[in-house]
């Protein structure tokens, strides 16, 4: 495993894993992947990110390893996607993803979450090798019940950050030190980003993850998110053609 992952874990001649937090027993690894019980710390020593299980997920888009990150700062499940390895001394194929349930599962045409996830999914499933991490941060981070109280705000003529606003929320509160810390557990610390948002740009390469190329992820318009998506880019700076 690369060095630059600083796994918290001393593996002895019995197979013991000891970390943060005591020691765990696992087996001998079966790859150069971390394996369950991988621990990795940030920077700032009190952020703390585990690989809690793994397992293969053959999709409609390709094979992959699918592995779950638990974390000690928002006590959320997050997972990612790997394509034929991830560690890599050159840059490799990164989608970070937030959920969106109305959108990635119930198809939802009030963003574009949905179109956005499965063109990532198609690019990767073409690629030798690259991650998708799918961040638990819906509705930029405040929650399902909160987004819908927001669409509710937005059918009355808010925007989408002004509904935010009205309910005592910050415009975005997602966080990427947990995103950064799993990318450096799965060693890549340079990465091909497709994403439209500078935000998530900004918040890998400050917690040490070097965004070498930014890949446009573009999907097309339609009526219900027009003007949700104009408004990304006039007030969040998103980088969109329209």
């Amino acid at each position: 495993m690369s060095s630059t992952s600083s796994f918290l874990r001393v593996v002895t001649s019995q197979g013991a894993l000891s970390g943060a937090g005591g020691v765990r027993e696992r087996g001998a690894p079966v790859d150069d992947l971390p394996q369950v019980g991988d621990r990795i710390s940030g920077a700032d020593g009190g952020t703390l990110v585990e690989v809690y299980s793994r397992a293969s997920l053959p999709t409609r888009f390709g094979d992959f390893e699918i592995y779950v990150f638990r974390n000690n700062i928002d006590d959320l499940e997050h997972v990612a996607l790997v394509r034929n390895g991830a560690e890599a001394s050159d840059s490799v194929p990164v989608r970070l993803h937030s959920e969106c349930l109305t959108g990635d599962v119930l198809g939802s045409l009030r963003c574009d979450c949905r179109d956005q996830f499965e063109l990532a999914m198609r690019l990767l499933g073409d690629s030798n090798r690259g991650v998708l991490l799918y961040m638990r941060q819906e509705g930029r981070g405040i929650g399902l019940g909160n987004k819908i109280r927001a669409y509710a705000l937005q059918e009355k003529g808010m925007d989408t950050y002004e509904a935010n606003r009205h309910l005592g929320f910050d415009d975005d509160l997602r966080d990427y030190r947990v995103a950064a810390l799993m990318l450096r557990l799965l060693g890549t610390t340079k990465v091909e980003l497709s994403t439209n948002n500078p935000r998530k740009i900004e918040g890998l390469q400050k917690n040490g993850v070097t965004v070498v190329d930014r890949k446009p992820i573009v999907a097309e318009q339609n009526l219900h998110n027009i003007d949700y998506l104009a408004t990304k880019a006039r007030k969040s700076g998103h980088l969109l053609p329209y």
